[in-house]
């Protein structure tokens, strides 16, 4: 029975996970309430007084032999008896400080000064209470401690037995011996089978014989009649009626999927649990049941609901018949040819289990049972290995696709490891370790059933949570208008939760991928971890505990709640009535959120129990580090105030740094965004804006300034030139009327007049436009008048150079004279 309960504690595993940790929330919040009702010391004592007896009982049962079964409940017993010491160890401290609190206020009694008799009375009594609640905690952690070490020994002891079963070796089924053993206990064997058969058959007839003419066990019958109507068109109703609600009720195609999914996993476990335990229990109410076929029934309903477990799983990962509704992203052709596979997978693991609890049942002797695992293995390994070569030939299909070239490698690497698996378990039977071979070949059958189970349950998870906390849902847009969440906020959340949830799945999956084969302690060790991390550790003289996490998220969360609907009041109600611009405002409102946030930790903190003190500890060991490796972050940081609080820069002034010119789109405590011409955004940390030079041409005056020079010819009527200019001007709808436009005179060279004119516009950034418009117009304007503009004339003169005999002559010449 050790391998069904195992088994059967494996396929309810989720939701033990699902109730333990409700239980566990609930418990971090009702824990502390109850404390402060203090507890009787008599209540406190009977519960070490009952935890002291559990811990006796377990002890003495590990001095005999223990079945696995009543391993694992001698082991919940004493994780339970080393709670209860712990708890009232715990709450007796508690009573012993304020005991102590007491004699505090009493004082010490002064030298040679009678005390009142009063007095002496309650020091006596608080002393014999302070002896009394000591002796007691002592006690209660000295349980705890002995609990442990009980806990600890069942542990290794079942290790130890793990170790032995795979380390056991048997003559090579190859081998004559091996044979000979079986046929030497063959005899025995048969006869204890016969009385198996014989006892059953016998508590039949005797039921049947004393019933009354023509009375037939319409138990047993109703029975039959429900199992079979469980297992063909009860679980095939139950499907279509979980598809037709998933397809009218279920929002978006992903959550009906995996949805449905998940049902029938649900309707493929639950049914052949039902139909298998109304058929028991039909033929023992008929009291067609003898003594020693109990544990055979019992092995029936665990055999059949592993078997449900098994089938639904990988059918509703492969989903053969249905491929819209397939979750996985698995080819038609792989389900239709992985899906016989599993049936097997199914069958072997019903056969399994029944061969076990028959072995038992009948009392099997060492060589029958070793042969049945033998054969055991050797199926196992038969239906890996046929399942490996299938899809070897459908990769081999696939590889002339270019569409199964994505999922290759994967594949590849899976296939090699379950191959180095059949191998080694393979060797491992035919030299005679057959545990250690059975358990291999089992390992991966589980592990295939409890992986696809982990990874349907993990996408369920995903797609419900991102559908339901998503902006655009129901329940988005009613977070988002009652509590004034942002969109992205909800799609935050709903993965963030999303992600949570799959960690746990996965964990627990971890942890479950041992039980059923006795290694580890499953489901039942990490509930007991979960349970001593409830109970909370000190680091650093804080108590870290998820009670105290979960109430420093909610002190931070309030806190940051209160510093949103402060910055909503600051930034709709009070900055507008005042005289600041956009730019100010910005400066007001980025401070204040930085000095609220910063509060907030601090709250959040001290609600951990860590004062101000240790922050200020904590922040002056910072400095150190800061002064050597943060400088260049301080110096930002700094500088980023500094722009807070002078303004030299605000929010949408037009400024140039280096060569590159654009507007101030936003203003952090490290650095400055500048919008580009190009749309591009320029981050400039703050540092170079206040140690270095920066052209700001919004800061003094919100206007622009155009230049336009020009010249013309020395004869051309500069009067009716300057007339020309200043009308464009005027004409130019960008062109300011104050500060008027203006044309000069700036100087007469090379025969040509030039001209430097002046127009303002609004803003910087309407002058390069306004300036192309102008000298469009000056252009087709002078075009029209006749007026030159062009550049003044260039003239180019070639002299000839002296011939060098010519000149030589005449020198000689001169020197005859």
């Amino acid at each position: 029975m050790a391998m069904i309960t195992r088994l059967l504690r494996a396929c309810w595993m989720t939701a033990l996970l699902v109730a333990a940790g409700v239980g566990l929330l609930a418990g971090l919040f009702t824990a502390r309430p109850a404390a402060a009702q203090a507890t009787p010391v008599a209540t406190l004592t009977a519960q070490l007084a009952q935890a002291e007896r559990d811990v006796a009982s377990v002890d003495a049962a590990l001095d005999r032999r223990v079945d696995p079964d009543d391993r694992l409940a001698l082991r919940t017993k004493a994780l339970a008896a080393k709670d209860a010491a712990t708890d009232a160890a715990g709450r007796l401290q508690d009573q012993l400080s304020l005991v102590d609190a007491k004699v505090a206020q009493l004082g010490a009694p002064a030298s040679g000064v009678g005390e009142a008799a009063d007095i002496r009375a309650q020091r006596a009594d608080l002393a014999r209470q302070h002896a009394a609640l000591d002796s007691a905690v002592k006690r209660g952690r000295l349980l705890g401690v002995t609990a442990q070490q009980l806990v600890d020994e069942i542990a290794q002891g079942q290790a130890a037995q793990f170790s032995e079963r795979l380390s056991a070796h048997s003559p090579s089924p190859l081998s004559s011996a091996f044979w000979r053993a079986v046929l030497l206990s063959a005899p025995r064997d048969l006869r204890r089978i016969s009385a198996f058969v014989t006892s059953g058959a016998a508590q039949v007839r005797a039921q049947l014989r004393d019933r009354s003419r023509g009375q037939v066990p319409w138990q047993a019958l109703l029975g039959a009649v429900l199992f079979v109507a469980l297992m063909g068109p009860g679980r095939l109703a139950l499907q279509r009626v979980g598809k037709r609600f998933l397809i009218e009720g279920a929002p978006g195609h992903r959550v009906r999927r995996s949805g449905y999914a998940i049902w029938r996993i649900a309707v493929g476990t639950l049914t052949p649990l039902l139909a298998s335990f109304t058929l028991v229990q039909g033929v023992r109410w008929a009291r067609l049941e003898a003594t020693s076929w109990t544990s055979m029934l019992d092995g029936l309903v665990g055999a059949m609901t592993f078997a449900g477990l098994t089938a639904s799983v990988t059918g509703a990962l492969l989903m053969r018949t249905q491929p819209s509704w397939r979750v996985a992203a698995i080819g038609d052709a792989a389900a239709t040819r992985l899906r016989p596979f599993s049936l097997l997978l199914a069958g072997l693991s019903f056969a399994t289990i029944m061969v076990e609890v028959f072995n038992r049942a009948v009392n099997a002797s060492g060589a029958a049972r070793v042969a049945s695992q033998a054969a055991e293995a050797s199926l196992h390994l038969l239906l890996l290995a046929a399942t490996l070569l299938a899809l070897g030939r459908l990769r081999a299909e696939q590889a002339r696709d270019e569409q199964g070239e994505t999922t290759r490698a994967g594949l590849a690497a899976v296939t090699l490891l379950a191959w180095a698996v059949v191998l080694v378990a393979g060797g491992a039977l035919l030299i005679g370790y057959i545990g250690f071979s059975l358990f291999l070949v089992q390992l991966v059958a589980w592990g295939v059933v409890l992986g696809s189970g982990a990874y349907l349950l993990m996408t369920a998870i995903d797609d419900v949570a991102t559908s339901v906390f998503k902006r655009s849902s129901a329940t988005g847009r009613t977070l988002v208008r009652a509590l004034g969440l942002r969109g992205s906020s909800v799609d935050q959340f709903g993965v963030l939760l999303s992600g949570c949830l799959r960690v746990v799945v996965a964990l627990t999956a971890v942890g479950l991928l041992l039980s059923p084969f006795g290694a580890g302690n499953g489901v039942s060790t990490l509930f007991g971890r979960v349970g001593t991390l409830a109970q909370g550790v000190e680091i650093g003289g804080v108590a870290i505990s998820p009670g105290t996490i979960v109430r420093g998220l909610v002190v931070l969360f309030v806190g940051l709640a209160l510093v949103r609907a402060f910055m909503g009041w600051l930034e709709g109600r009070y900055l507008p009535a005042t005289d600041l611009d956009g730019s100010g405002r910005n400066s007001v409102s980025l401070v204040a959120r930085y000095v609220g946030v910063a509060l907030a930790v601090i709250w959040a903190l001290a609600s951990l129990g860590i004062g101000v003190e240790r922050i200020a500890l904590l922040l002056s060991a910072l400095s150190v580090g800061i002064g050597f490796g943060l400088q260049a972050i301080t110096s930002n940081f700094v500088s980023g105030l500094i722009l807070l609080a002078e303004r030299p820069i605000k929010i949408g002034d037009l400024v140039r740094v280096g060569t590159d010119e654009g507007d101030v789109k936003r203003i952090s405590v490290r650095s400055t965004e500048i919008e580009l011409a190009d749309h591009s955004t320029l981050i400039v940390p703050n540092s170079e804006l206040i140690t270095k030079s920066v052209l700001n041409k919004t800061l003094a005056s919100p206007l622009g300034r155009i230049q336009i020079q020009f010249s013309v010819p020395l004869g051309t009527d500069a009067a009716r030139v300057r007339e020309i200019v200043l009308a464009i001007f005027t004409a130019e709808t960008a062109v300011l009327d104050d500060p008027a436009p203006s044309a000069f005179i700036d100087s007469i060279a090379d025969g040509r007049i030039l001209f430097n004119c002046f127009a303002h516009v609004e803003t910087p950034r309407a002058a390069y436009p306004t300036r192309s418009s102008v000298f469009m117009a000056l252009l087709g304007r002078f075009a029209d008048e006749g007026i030159d503009i062009g550049t003044v004339p260039q003239r180019l003169e070639m002299i000839a150079a002296p011939p060098r005999d010519g000149g030589r002559e005449r020198e000689r010449g001169d020197a005859r004279d």
